[in-house]
């Protein structure tokens, strides 16, 4: 069994589990960011996880942590088996995640377990089927406005982006009647800052049956679910928000926006039973993390791990790039984003161009401080 030194350990928890537990899991801190990005910590992050890998083998490599059974997953066709065979033996509800979004989805999907989780599941891939939303002309109608804006201030930044990407999420989610409710979702991002610090922050119970009660006006049937959904669509406008930043267009520039710099940085299963590893065992109740900035941008894997490169997309992949997650634990709302990120994408990219970020691309990209100076289509000078 691949158990990681003290002193490896402690290099661990140093530069991969506690700067991203720093930047926020749940909502991410602008402050943190900064700092993140001026030293570049996803990079630290992935030489940590390239050592451990050299050193220890394929198997998972299991961290000295006193009362707690820990394993850092570093071979690609592990974190492909560990997806797939989610959630037994592999729990998604883990008690890390169920303490983080209790404090604002206590019924929600990512936390519920057996036939409950059945049938949420089902009940979310049927209602955030793009199909059954207006996406391209909502989108249209906010990026014409934020179009407006950028032509009048010369770059887009991203509170402008922000405001506007919000006014997008909520006509979609909650309809046409919601798009001037800031207050529901600054609400949403107070628990949801809450919920970064997980169990050692109090449940603030008033503010959440508030949001809640809030929530339900616009959609009586499914107010425990759309927390997540709204949730979703946070991490999806960052996405697009570094999407602008690489000339990304589509679908294809999402998902690449989104494996150059996850949204999701760590991913949590823990197992129910004993598991067999590399012919190793690691007990029932142990957490395994996938830091996907590793898996995404290894290059020792990857020719393409830091450069912008939509052509992977058509071939087989790394089982490990999974910018949604994959297998039964993969985001049911991922079609619904790609259409929407896609097509704020196309309606801005008409009317202005940004300049590109250069390569080799950075490893960490705080979109807080992105300012993208804007030119009309048309008027750019060659």
């Amino acid at each position: 069994m691949a158990i990681s030194s003290r002193l490896d350990t402690a290099r661990v928890l140093a530069t991969v589990l506690l700067p991203t537990l720093a930047k926020g899991v749940i909502v991410r801190r602008p402050g943190v960011m900064a700092l993140a990005e001026k030293l570049q910590s996803d990079g630290t992050a992935i030489s940590t996880m390239r050592h451990l890998r050299d050193r220890y083998g394929p198997e998972p490599v299991r961290l000295r942590i006193t009362g707690r059974s820990v394993a850092m997953l570093v071979d690609p066709t592990d974190v492909g088996r560990l997806l797939t065979q989610s959630p037994e033996p592999f729990a998604l509800a883990t008690k890390e995640k169920k303490a983080a979004l209790n404090h604002f989805q206590p019924h929600g999907l990512l936390i519920s377990e057996g036939a409950d989780r059945e049938r949420l599941r089902d009940l979310n891939e049927r209602a955030l089927r793009p199909e059954k939303f207006d996406v391209e002309p909502i989108v249209r109608d906010e990026a014409d406005l934020l179009t407006r804006h950028v032509m009048s201030t010369g770059e887009l930044t991203w509170d402008s982006f922000a405001q506007a990407w919000w006014r997008i999420a909520r006509r979609i989610v909650l309809g046409d009647s919601a798009r001037g409710d800031t207050q529901l979702t600054d609400d949403l991002k107070a628990l949801r800052q809450n919920a970064n610090w997980a169990f050692l922050h109090p449940q603030q119970r008033d503010l959440r049956e508030r949001f809640e009660r809030r929530l339900a006006e616009y959609n009586p049937e499914l107010p425990d679910q759309v927390p997540h959904w709204l949730f979703a669509f946070d991490a999806a406008g960052i996405v697009t928000m570094r999407a602008l930043a690489i000339g990304a267009r589509g679908a294809h520039g999402i998902l690449e926006s989104a494996r150059l710099w996850p949204t999701t940085p760590v991913i949590l299963r823990e197992s129910t039973i004993a598991t067999r590893w590399h012919g190793t065992w690691l007990p029932e109740n142990t957490e395994f993390v996938v830091f996907t900035p590793f898996f995404h941008r290894d290059p020792d894997r990857l020719p393409f791990a830091d450069r912008y490169a939509p052509e992977i997309w058509d071939q087989a992949r790394d089982p490990a790039i999974v910018p949604f997650s994959a297998g039964p634990g993969e985001c049911p709302g991922r079609d619904l984003v790609l259409a929407t990120a896609g097509a704020m994408l196309d309606a801005l990219s008409e009317h202005l161009t940004f300049p590109k970020l250069t390569e080799p691309l950075p490893a960490t990209l705080n979109h807080f401080a992105l300012r993208l100076p804007a030119t009309a289509v048309g008027t750019r000078v060659s």
